[in-house]
């Protein structure tokens, strides 16, 4: 298995900048990004993307690489360094194994180490394009419109300019009311996110990914299987939760339009009142009572779910490395497992909601984090999520 990691060398022309449009130069080309790949002098890498729980918001993707800087070729003051003058912050950064990419970002900081033995290391650290959004900020006046034009709007605005080639946008289900924009544009998406019940995620090649709430409903379609008796892609390690961190039977969901709160009688009953709270931009109250109504029916209950199950790469066959390293985030797995070989199997549908990678070695561990589909909108037709009185119809 071979993980390339290449940084961004040679930046690209800037038409009409004062220094990055200069015609002639050779720091920033009209052929574009120009990547050097320093494979040849990493020690270790990992890198993590996603979120730890599926009430959470996805966060930035982070990477970190260790690097042989025994020639000082990673050190910006050595002047006979290969890559001496392209030691920078802010150069792009990326991560591909086995010609499939996993990891798209920016480099924030370059560290280094020495001793006087002359043994020395430089780290990159680098996160995804999450983070670029949290420095942005919004303005003006959004108008009244879907979820999906309401986030492509977002990235339009001058002070954002998010690029058009690295957007994956659907349409969006619910509708807000006109709204003033401000602050920092990455609460904002995520305060539509909230408001569409979807996700919003940095995927592995850089595009920002909007799913609204039918297009993030799993279906059964290229479903990857993950099994411990030989049905499945195998699996080192699994762990389970069951428990009421992801308890919810009381909700109150806000907007501008007003409030609508709903409860799950049965849950207080049985294990107490949870309570949260929630705000929107939806445009009416009764989008906002059936978001109320759809998170108390989702999170009533307690569950025992997967949490995570462990791989390693390099003891898989070819097709499952390829199925493993295609996988990207809300995609839908299927997990069996007989704890102890004792007793039936255990099976249950889930959603990756977060992607660990770790390299040491020529080592290649990944932990997949797992959100439970017990509960989830009906998908006509799907053999699994198909099924009358299992799912919620839709809102």
């Amino acid at each position: 298995m071979a993980t390339v990691v290449e940084f961004e060398t040679v930046e690209g022309f800037i038409l009409d900048d004062p220094i990055a449009g200069k015609l002639d130069n050779v720091e920033y080309t009209l052929g574009g990004l120009s990547f050097s790949d320093i494979t040849l002098y990493m020690t270790d890498i990992s890198w993590t993307r996603g979120k730890a729980r599926d009430l959470d918001r996805f966060s930035a993707g982070t990477l970190s690489v260790e690097l042989n800087n025994h020639t000082r070729i990673f050190d910006p003051s050595y002047a006979a360094g290969a890559f001496f003058g392209q030691i920078k912050p802010r150069r792009k950064i990326r991560v591909t194994t086995d010609g499939v990419r996993q990891f798209t970002g920016v480099i924030d900081d370059w560290n280094f180490s020495y001793n006087p033995g002359g043994w020395s290391k430089a780290v990159i650290t680098a996160t995804d394009d999450f983070t670029l959004l949290a420095r942005q900020t919004v303005s003006g006046v959004g108008v009244a419109q879907a979820t999906g034009a309401r986030v492509t709007a977002v990235l339009d605005q001058a002070g954002v300019l998010w690029p058009v080639g690295l957007r994956i946008v659907s349409a969006g289900e619910s509708e807000l009311g006109a709204d003033t924009l401000t602050g920092n544009a990455l609460e904002y998406l995520q305060k539509v996110e909230t408001s569409e019940q979807g996700a919003l995620f940095i995927d592995k090649s850089g595009n920002l990914v909007f799913q609204d709430r039918l297009t993030a409903t799993p279906t059964s379609d290229s479903l990857i299987t993950f099994a411990d008796d030989g049905t499945g892609i195998p699996y080192t390690q699994v762990t389970v939760n069951y428990g009421t961190e992801l308890l919810i039977n009381t909700v109150t969901v806000t907007s501008a339009a007003g409030s609508s709160t709903a409860q799950n009688s049965r849950s207080r009953t049985s294990y107490g009142v949870s309570s949260e709270s929630v705000e929107t931009l939806v445009d009416s109250t009764a989008q906002l009572l059936n978001i109320a109504d759809f998170i108390v029916s989702k999170y009533g209950e307690p569950e025992y779910r997967f949490e995570s199950i462990a791989l390693n790469l390099d003891e898989m066959t070819a097709p499952n490395k390829a199925s493993v390293l295609g996988m990207e985030l809300w995609d839908v797995i299927l997990i069996k497992f007989t704890p102890n070989g004792v007793g039936a199997p255990i099976a249950q549908y889930g959603q990756v909601i977060k992607l660990d990678n770790d390299i040491e070695k020529k080592r290649h561990d990944i932990i997949i984090g797992i959100a439970a589909l017990d509960w989830t909108f009906l998908v006509l037709d799907d053999v699994v999520f198909g099924t009358m009185g299992n799912n919620y119809l839709a809102f």
